[in-house]
């Protein structure tokens, strides 16, 4: 998988923070949105820790 699986993370992180922000601006259900913004900083740190030299092998 190589380079190609931290940026799909990273897409993924971009594509959860942009619903987070919908949801949030639509008046959501709190619970929904914590949820969705927290898959988003978990998909972030996970593509940026793939990146890291040397760790996810």
């Amino acid at each position: 998988m190589g380079a190609a699986l931290p940026t799909l993370l990273l897409i993924l992180a971009g594509v959860l923070v942009g619903g987070t922000w919908s949801l949030y601006r639509q008046g959501a259900p709190k619970p929904a949105v914590v949820i969705t913004g927290l898959l988003a900083v978990l998909a972030t740190a996970a593509g940026v820790l793939r990146l890291i030299p040397g760790s996810g092998s």
